[in-house]
C-alpha cells in the first residue's frame, strides 16, 4: 500500500497500515521523507513520536507507486488534482483509491473523491474518515474510523488494512455524507475555537456544536446524503473531536482569530493546512446553491473572508430568532 502525503494524518495512516501490510509513505519534501526512512520520526508534523521501522518512505512518486495495490491520498485539497495527475501514470489499473482529505477543491467545489474519480476513472474510490486526531492515534489511544465506498465488498477488503487492537474500522456506503461531514465540521470547529478565544463559556460552545451539527445535516441532506450518516463517526464524532480538542488545527485557528491574530500569522504558527479556512467560502456557495441557511458557517465565512471581528460574529448569531429546535433556520 502507498500513502501519498507526509503530513500528520498521512503519516499516521501509513503507520497503521504498516502493521498489516508492506507500506510506503510518499512525502514531497525530501527532508521529511529521509527522516521517516532513516530516523523513523516525522518531527515537523508529529514531534518525536517513533514510527515503525518497517514503514518505508520516499520522495520519488514513481518509486512509491510501483507496487501499490491500494493508494491513499493525504495531501491538502488545493493540491490534490495536481498530485493525482502526477500519480496517474504510475498507478496500476483497478487499484482502490482512498482519500483522507477533509476539504473541497477551490472553484469547482468538488469533493476529493470526485476529483480522484475524474482524473482516474475505472478505479474504486472511497475515503477513510472519522474522529481521528493523529497524535492521539499514534500514542495508542483507542479510536475508530469509517471506510466509505459504494462497493461494500471493496470496503470489507480495505478494513483490515487499517485496523489495530485499538483502532476500529467500520464501513459506510454513503460516500457523500461521510465526506461532507469531514468538510463541514472544520468550519464549525473554527466557530467553537472562537468561542474559546472570546471566553464566552462552555454553554455557548455546546450550543454552537449542537446547532452546527444541525447545519451540517441540513446541507448534507439537501445534497443527497443520508441524514443518519451525520450522527455517526464521520458526522457527530468528527465534529466533537475537532471542536473540543486543543490538537485540532481548525479549533486553534478560531481561537487565534478571537485573540486578534491574522491568518498569515496563524498559518506560520500551525505549519499545516487548516482546511476549514479554505472551505468556508466554498461551503457558503454550496449552501446558496441548495437553498440551505447556515448562520454559524456564514459568520465564520465573514470572519475569514470579509474581516468581520469574531466578537461581532457572535453578536450576529444572537440576532437570529430562535424557532423550533427542528426549524430549518437556526
Amino acid at each position: 500500500m502507498t500513502v501519498l502525503g507526509g503530513g500528520s494524518w498521512g503519516t499516521t495512516v501509513a503507520t497503521l497500515a504498516a502493521a498489516n501490510a508492506p507500506t510506503v509513505l510518499w512525502a514531497r519534501d525530501p527532508e521529511v521523507s529521509r527522516e521517516v526512512a532513516e530516523q523513523h520520526t516525522n518531527t515537523k508534523y508529529l514531534g518525536v513520536r517513533r514510527l515503525p521501522t518497517e514503514l518505508r518512505s520516499t520522495s520519488d512518486l514513481s518509486e512509491a507507486l510501483a507496487k501499490a495495490d491500494v493508494v491513499v491520498f493525504g495531501v491538502p485539497s488545493h493540491s490534490l488534482r495536481e498530485v493525482v495527475r502526477e500519480a496517474a501514470a504510475h498507478i496500476r489499473p483497478w487499484v482502490p483509491l482512498l482519500s483522507l482529505i477533509k476539504g473541497l477543491e477551490p472553484n469547482s467545489r468538488l469533493r476529493p473523491t470526485q476529483v480522484i474519480a475524474q482524473e482516474l476513472p475505472g478505479h474504486p474510490v472511497g475515503l477513510l474518515a472519522g474522529p481521528n486526531l493523529a497524535r492521539e492515534v499514534l500514542d495508542g489511544y483507542a479510536a475508530a474510523a469509517v471506510v466509505a465506498t459504494v462497493d461494500a465488498d471493496v470496503a470489507r477488503a480495505l478494513q483490515p488494512l487499517f485496523r489495530s487492537r485499538v483502532f476500529r474500522v467500520y464501513r459506510n456506503e454513503d460516500v457523500l455524507g461521510s465526506e461532507m461531514g469531514g468538510v463541514l465540521k472544520n468550519i464549525i470547529a473554527i466557530a467553537a475555537g472562537m468561542a474559546d478565544g472570546l471566553g464566552v463559556g462552555d454553554n455557548t460552545r455546546a450550543t454552537v456544536i449542537t446547532r452546527g451539527l444541525a447545519e451540517i445535516t441540513r446541507l448534507g441532506a439537501a445534497m443527497g446524503a443520508d441524514r443518519e450518516t451525520f450522527y455517526g463517526l464521520t458526522g457527530m464524532g468528527d465534529l466533537m473531536a475537532t471542536c473540543m480538542s486543543p490538537l485540532s488545527r481548525n479549533r486553534r485557528v478560531g481561537e487565534a482569530l478571537a485573540l486578534g491574530k491574522g491568518l498569515e500569522e496563524i498559518n506560520v504558527e500551525l505549519q499545516q493546512v487548516a482546511e476549514g479556512v479554505k472551505s468556508a467560502r466554498t461551503v457558503m456557495e454550496l449552501a446558496a446553491e441548495h437553498d440551505v441557511v447556515m448562520p454559524i458557517a456564514a459568520e465564520v465565512d465573514a470572519v475569514i473572508n470579509d474581516g468581520r471581528p469574531p466578537v461581532q460574529a457572535y453578536r450576529g448569531l444572537r440576532r437570529v430568532a430562535a424557532e423550533s429546535e427542528h426549524h430549518a433556520v437556526a
